[in-house]
């Protein structure tokens, strides 16, 4: 063997043994789609998830509504959105798509960008009303990106105040948090979590073939979510079409690697029939990977991996919707108004 293969099998090596590597077992099926139990919620989920920004744009409402029953019909019970997807066309699709008896067959989740009680209320209130539904039964600060972020949610007078009150008045069942740009920020999004007493139901990241070279989120965060229990969602796993751009992976090995992490669900765009096909069809043929089916994904996906070039959420503010738009965040809290602006 060469010294380069040598060195390379050594850094692969590496890389796997600091994988989380046991993939949850299969709970229940439908239609032949794999369902998970969500961290210790216990609810059963399907192990694909249908993502809301897609089916908001590039295709007709008609053909939206009518993606988002067919994912339902063959079996995916897992719906993701966002309040600032599409200008809110996301949620009113999806929102028409739950009726006539579909709203019971599905956990559906929403995220919400503002980051004072106030905002995060009147964005909440604004997406129950698109989706025609008296509550989510999963709602997630979105965007958790910056370090200031989990301290403006959890400040007095920020965001996780109108998350908690919404729970007790039956609009919200269970809270997670998003993010995408670093898993340092998600681990001090889980410490100051913590310290006030808070345990959150899910967190959704990037895991995909190329996350486990750099700045990794299955690395860092996901070990922590398996020790307390917490829903892992998986997203991005193919970097919102980039990675397939590096000619090294398939679609469908992109879906088998985040299934094969601990993921209760990953979630993935659709925007047409076959893109849903090949979803559909990812979940029905997954079968947990062998050590050295992983290592070989790895192995070809090290080099181009490594700096971050095919993650452009990491290293970019492209997929940084609150950068562009950082009134969605709203303004500070009281109690921050009252620090700096002291009577």
């Amino acid at each position: 063997m060469e010294r380069r293969q040598f060195l390379q099998g050594l850094t692969v090596a590496g890389v796997l043994g600091a994988l989380p590597l046991d993939v949850p077992p299969t709970v229940a099926s439908n239609q032949g789609i794999p369902y998970r139990t969500l961290g210790r919620t216990g609810e059963k989920v399907s192990v694909i998830g249908l993502g809301g920004a897609h089916i908001g744009r590039g295709l007709s409402e008609a053909d939206g509504i009518q993606l988002v029953r067919a994912a339902i019909d063959r079996g995916g019970n897992f719906l993701d959105n966002s309040w600032d997807y599409n200008n809110g066309d996301s949620e009113i699709r999806m929102g028409k798509a739950l009726k006539d008896g579909y709203r019971q067959k599905v956990f559906l989740m929403t995220k919400l960008d503002g980051r004072t009680k106030q905002e995060a209320t009147r964005q909440l209130d604004e997406s129950l009303a698109r989706l025609q539904t008296d509550h989510l039964d999963l709602l997630q600060h979105h965007e958790v990106i910056r370090y200031e972020d989990p301290d403006r949610i959890f400040a007095e007078g920020g965001a996780q105040e109108a998350l908690i009150e919404a729970r007790r008045a039956g609009k919200v069942r269970y809270i997670g948090f998003t993010g995408h740009k670093d898993p340092h920020v998600h681990l001090y999004m889980l410490e100051v979590a913590q310290k006030r007493g808070f345990h959150f139901d899910t967190v959704q990241m990037p895991l995909n073939v190329m996350d486990a070279h750099f700045r990794s989120f299955a690395h860092l965060v996901v070990p922590e979510l398996v020790d307390r229990q917490i829903g892992i969602l998986g997203m991005k796993s193919m970097g919102g079409g980039v990675i397939l751009k590096s000619g090294l992976v398939t679609p469908v090995e992109c879906l088998h690697y985040a299934m094969n992490l601990p993921t209760s669900v990953v979630i993935t765009g659709i925007n047409k029939a076959s893109i849903l096909d090949q979803a559909i069809d990812a979940a029905k043929s997954f079968a947990p990977m062998s050590r050295a089916a992983v290592e070989a994904l790895l192995a070809k996906t090290r080099q181009a991996g490594s700096e971050g070039q095919y993650e452009l959420f990491k290293t970019s503010q492209h997929f940084d919707a609150t950068a562009k738009h950082p009134e969605w965040l709203g303004g500070e809290s009281p109690h921050v108004q009252q620090v700096t602006n002291p009577a």
